[in-house]
Parts: C-alpha cells; sequence; structure tokens
C-alpha cells in the first residue's frame, strides 16, 4: 500500500525514518507474541522495554532532557505502527499522552527530577488515574479528594479505569481540593503522584484491583487511602488541574486515532493479503466485488482519518487550540477502525474467528476506541457545542 506519511509537514523523510525504525523493532514480536500475552492477559513487557531501551517511549522529552524532543506528530507514528505490525500499543501509549500534561504545566523541580529517569528508561509513567464510577464522562463531578496537611497533600477516594498503575513507578491523579462551584472546571488539582514512595512508606494506603476485560489491557480499580503526596508534586496551578488535564486528553485522543488508524491499515493489509490468496470456485475469492468494494470503502475511510489525525497533530505541536480536531480524529479513526475490522471479518469468513488469524484479537481490541478514552456521542455532543454553537444538553 502506498506511503502515507505527509511530505507537506516538511519533515516527511525524518517521520519516515521513525516509521521504519519502529516497524522493525515491532518485527520482533509476532502474531504468536501478542495472541499469547491476550490469551494469558499477560503484559508485554519485554516489547515495553525493547521500546523503552530503543528510546520510541520517551520521543517527547526534551533534548535536555535525554529525550528526543519531538512531538505528537512523531509520537503518533511510533503508536501507529505498533497496531500496524498487529501488535497492541494500550501496553504504553500513556507514557506519551500523560507527558503533555508534565511538559506543559509541571515545574522546573518536577521536571528535573523525573524527565531524565524516565528518558532514560528508569522510570515509567504509564498510569492516569481520572475516571470514577459515579462521575463517568463528568469528570467535574469526580469526588476523590486531596487535603492539605503540613508539606503533604493526602489523596482519599476511587477511580476505575487506571490502566498500567502495576507497571508504573508514576501516576498522574486528579483529585478535588476545592468546592464545585460556577466554573465547573475549579476545584480540580493534579498530583504526580510517585508511587514507588507510596509502596516503600504507606502500602496499606494504595489498593489496586485488576479488572479483567475482553482483551489484554491491564486495568484496574484503585482506592486511595489517606495517600500522602507533597505539596510539590502538585501539577501546575493548586484547582486548576481540570485544564491540565485537557492537553494529556487532546495528546490522547490524537495518539489513539493513530492507533485506531494503524488497527484500520492492519484489517484491510490483513483482508488483502487473504483475499488474494484464498481460492474458492477457482478463483481469488478478491476477484468479486462484493469483496472488493467493501475493502475499497475501508481503505478510504481509513485514509480520510488518517488525514484528520495529521492535522489534529500539527496542529498541537503548533501550540494552537485542537480540542476540535482532536476530539473528530478520534471519532473518525475509530468509526473508519471498526468498519475496517468488520470487513476483515467478513473477507475472512469463518477462519475470522480462529485465533491463528488474529483478526478475532485485533477485533475485540480496536472496538475500544469507539468508547475510550470517551464515547463517540459526546464527542457528537462536543462538535455540536463548541463546533456548532448549538445549546447544551448536559
Amino acid at each position: 500500500m502506498p506511503d502515507t506519511t505527509p511530505r507537506s509537514a516538511g519533515r516527511g523523510a525524518d517521520l519516515e525514518a521513525l516509521r521504519e525504525r519502529t516497524r522493525a523493532l515491532c518485527a520482533g514480536f509476532p502474531d504468536a507474541y501478542w495472541r499469547e500475552t491476550d490469551r494469558d492477559r499477560r503484559y508485554p513487557q519485554e516489547f515495553v522495554d525493547t521500546l523503552t531501551a530503543a528510546g520510541l517511549l520517551s520521543v517527547l522529552v526534551p533534548p535536555e532532557y535525554g529525550g528526543a524532543g519531538l512531538g505528537v506528530t512523531e509520537a503518533s507514528v511510533v503508536m501507529e505502527e505498533i497496531n500496524r505490525s498487529g501488535g497492541h500499543s494500550a501496553a504504553c501509549h500513556a507514557q506519551m499522552y500523560t507527558m503533555a500534561a508534565l511538559l506543559r504545566h509541571g515545574s522546573r523541580a518536577l521536571k528535573d527530577a523525573y524527565l531524565p529517569l524516565i528518558a532514560r528508561g528508569e522510570l515509567r509513567l504509564q498510569a492516569f488515574s481520572v475516571t470514577e464510577a459515579a462521575a463517568g464522562s463528568d469528570t467535574t463531578a469526580i469526588a476523590t479528594t486531596a487535603t492539605r496537611d503540613g508539606d503533604d497533600y493526602v489523596l482519599t477516594g476511587h477511580k476505575n479505569w487506571t490502566s498500567r498503575i502495576a507497571e508504573s513507578d508514576l501516576a498522574l491523579v486528579l483529585a478535588r481540593t476545592g468546592e464545585r462551584a460556577a466554573d465547573r472546571t475549579r476545584g480540580l488539582t493534579l498530583f504526580l503522584l510517585d508511587l514507588r514512595r507510596v509502596r516503600a512508606q504507606q502500602p496499606e494506603t494504595l489498593e489496586v484491583v485488576p479488572v479483567r476485560t475482553m482483551f489484554n489491557y491491564a486495568t484496574n480499580q484503585v482506592h486511595y487511602r489517606g495517600v500522602r503526596v507533597p505539596a510539590d508534586h502538585v501539577v501546575g496551578e493548586v484547582d486548576a488541574g481540570f485544564r491540565y488535564v485537557i492537553d494529556g486528553w487532546n495528546a490522547e485522543r490524537i495518539l489513539l486515532a493513530a492507533e485506531a488508524i494503524g488497527d484500520g491499515y492492519w484489517f484491510v493489509e490483513r483482508a488483502v493479503a487473504y483475499a488474494t490468496e484464498r481460492q474458492v470456485f477457482g478463483r481469488p475469492i478478491g476477484a468479486n466485488q462484493g469483496i472488493q468494494f467493501p475493502l475499497a470503502d475501508a481503505y478510504m475511510k481509513v485514509r480520510a482519518a488518517d488525514l484528520a489525525r495529521w492535522e489534529a497533530a500539527r496542529l498541537f505541536d503548533a501550540g494552537q487550540p485542537c480540542g476540535a480536531e482532536a476530539n473528530m480524529a478520534k471519532h473518525l479513526a475509530s468509526e473508519a477502525s471498526w468498519a475496517a475490522a468488520n470487513v476483515a471479518l467478513d473477507t475472512h469468513g469463518g477462519n475470522g474467528f480462529v485465533d491463528e488469524y488474529d483478526v478475532e484479537r485485533k477485533f475485540r481490541e480496536t472496538r475500544l476506541y469507539q468508547v475510550a478514552p470517551v464515547s463517540n456521542n459526546m464527542i457528537k455532543a462536543f462538535v455540536a457545542t463548541k463546533v456548532l454553537g448549538l445549546p447544551r444538553s448536559y
């Protein structure tokens, strides 16, 4: 299939080199590896270690801290290629998108203390602890509190969908430090939690409960029972954390759009290969328009979503507002990957349900993008009210 790297970005050759480098590393982890980790719900530690050692998970860290100093555009290429290779980037994507809040709003002391260690692969920042069961998509309604006590804040509450916290050394945690007022976005504070310190000094204050899902995601419920966090580990200003989380959300939406696009290309490529090789009635099934047309349609949808991803990433890296573009890219990419997944399953017929073909595994994995990190209906509500100016429904 043709190269889809945008040349007009002025750094097409560098992006393609990064793409090839990522692809080469992913080649060391074939389908059988991902099949086994999915079956056992095992964290793909070997894969994450390989990417970490290669510096691919610290591409956003500035050079003065030992990172590559690249943008979300480049990070999205890494995420896309992981999924396009048949892997599952959920194992490591948080280290990319959590960087936005820390890099843009963290104090110099926090960045000096942690970014070099992250860049060297000695620390992992893989957990983003925001969502709560009662609040759901209404993040401003979270109830986890952080109360000032001397030089510390004390975290108390419950979070769900806090993924990879067991595999992380650090976590970003959003908690309530003020009352919910007319401006619902105020009163929330973002903390950088050093999990090493908690595990060593106050393990009884942190309970992690694994949650088994329909695919291998390493997610958990987390109970904070008086976890102490130094006051100097506040990211940005107290009570202003919601705005910082949005930076992380925009990066997250762009990166997950790239992951869905990687899935979309994988589904199309696998289906095309199967349709070319599979012989029925004396000819390849790919000669039939009933196979050709759905595949062509799926490919065009993925390519169109890809263009939206590049635009959102360009705006983010330029420091320009990109909430609408990031959300739309995620929506379009998730819909395109799901369409491609269904076409790939149809093309494979009964074999699509057999694990050795890997379609059923990727089918389960790509379904996530329509509901996380935000449901597509919420994105439609965002576009309707924030872009089109229609009245709010909630």
